[in-house]
């Protein structure tokens, strides 16, 4: 797997860069995992949390330049610490001692090949709770096909349909034509939710929409276009915790909270549409004290 860094293209922006001799291309990464935090996080989607958390490893660096990015620290700022294969296998296990429900792999495209040969050593070693891929959305198909049999829950997000907001506050213009297609695998990987006796998933894709302020249009569209392509094979989070920060304050039309109405509007607007599986959050989870803090704890 490791020979997939040899010209890298495991995002769509195809760097082509060798990092096994630590070239860097867009996303900044080289030959090494790094990672910034490892923590039994309770802040996710119930059935991924339930009561004893998602074993949650936040990979450094990203493909995509969100202007609000919340994990600026680490997705734009590589604040991270470098591990070998061997210690994510170690840091899974743990969390699996820990009590976690499952593995949450956030923002791990561009550390793919070596996350694969991490879930191969754990496994060995006993690892038996679910793996989460918790995506920003912007994929090669290839490198999730690459995934298939290792990944169990994946937890996309759907960003944006219209390219002018994709490229304007994401830098990926091209954003919903990679997304879609990427997603299209992941439900071809886990068509159907499954669930155990306490209601924690074991098998199935959550696609978030994160609400921005201004665009209720174009997350209308987005809602339109899962529940057209999918029903209720997939799950729908939409999220309202949306925080102006990086570097938001240069976009005024962002630089505010979410309109409350707005998101109610897009609430009712799935109820109209037949959503039956879906998510909601209550007011309050835009602040920043819901950020984690990337102080390399579990590292």
């Amino acid at each position: 797997m490791l020979n997939m860094l040899n010209s890298c293209k495991l995002c769509p922006r195809n760097c082509n860069v060798n990092r096994l001799k630590d070239e860097l291309g867009f996303c900044k990464s080289g030959s090494n995992l790094s990672i910034a935090r490892v923590s039994l996080h309770k802040w996710e989607e119930p059935c991924i949390s339930g009561t004893k958390g998602s074993g949650t490893i936040f990979f450094s660096n990203c493909n995509l330049k969100c202007v609000f990015c919340q994990n600026h620290e680490i997705s734009q700022e590589q604040i991270g610490k470098e591990i070998s294969i061997k210690r994510l296998s170690e840091i899974f296990m743990e969390q699996q001692n820990y009590g976690a429900h499952n593995i949450n792999l956030v923002t791990p495209t561009h550390f793919v090949p070596q996350i694969i040969e991490s879930i191969k050593l754990s496994r060995r070693n006993g690892l038996s709770i679910p793996i989460l891929y918790n995506s920003n959305g912007y994929e090669n198909v290839e490198t999730i096909k690459s995934l298939e049999g290792y990944i169990d829950i994946y937890l996309p997000d759907l960003k944006y349909i219209n390219n002018k907001f994709a490229e304007k506050y994401s830098m990926a213009q091209d954003y919903f034509k990679f997304a879609s297609c990427a997603i299209d695998e992941m439900v071809s990987q886990a068509p159907n939710p499954v669930f155990n006796e306490n209601g924690i998933m074991l098998k199935g894709v959550i696609i978030r929409h994160l609400m921005l302020p201004g665009l209720l249009f174009d997350s209308k569209k987005i809602v339109d276009y899962i529940y057209k392509k999918y029903g209720d094979n997939v799950y729908l989070s939409l999220m309202n915790q949306y925080t102006p920060m990086f570097n938001a304050a240069k976009y005024p039309e962002i630089n505010k909270p979410l309109n409350k109405k707005h998101y109610e509007s897009l609430i009712d607007y799935c109820r109209n549409l037949g959503f039956k599986n879906a998510f909601i959050q209550e007011e309050g989870t835009a602040k920043e004290s819901f950020v984690p803090h990337f102080d390399l704890s579990g590292v």
